[in-house]
C-alpha cells in the first residue's frame, strides 16, 4: 500500500474515468475538476465505469507517481457525494474503499481532531 503523510488530501474523482488515460490524462483531469495544484503531493482517486478499476495519481516530490488495481470480482463501493464530481476522504476512508468495506452508513468512534488549515 502507499505510505502517506498525514497531511497528505486524498480526493476522489466520481464521474467514471477512462483508464486508458494515463500520467498526463489524468493530469488534466485534477487541473480540470479539483481546485487543488497537482504538485502539492495529494493523491488524486479515479474509477472507470464498472468500479473494478482504481487509478491513483501522486507528486511524489520529483515525478508523478501512478498506482492502479483491478478487481478479478466485485466492485469498489461508488459513494453518492453532495458535491458534483469529486469530494475529500481521508486515508482510513482510502483503505475502507480499497478493501471493500461499505464507507457509507458506517460510523466512525469518537476521536480528537485538530482541524487542518485548507490548501493554498
Amino acid at each position: 500500500m502507499i505510505a502517506l503523510a498525514p497531511t497528505t488530501r486524498i480526493f476522489v474523482y466520481t464521474e467514471a474515468t477512462d483508464m486508458r488515460k494515463s500520467f498526463n490524462g489524468l493530469s488534466g483531469l485534477v487541473k480540470e475538476h479539483f481546485q487543488v495544484d497537482l504538485f502539492s503531493g495529494h493523491l488524486f482517486v479515479f474509477f472507470n465505469r464498472r468500479r473494478d478499476y482504481v487509478k491513483t495519481l501522486m507528486w511524489d516530490c520529483d515525478g508523478l507517481a501512478l498506482w492502479s488495481k483491478r478487481l478479478e470480482s466485485g466492485s469498489f463501493e461508488k459513494i453518492v457525494s453532495k458535491e458534483h464530481g469529486s469530494f475529500e476522504i481521508d486515508s482510513a476512508g482510502l483503505v475502507m474503499m480499497l478493501r471493500g468495506v461499505q464507507i457509507e452508513g458506517s460510523q466512525r468512534r469518537k476521536r480528537y481532531s485538530i482541524d487542518r488549515p485548507e490548501a493554498a
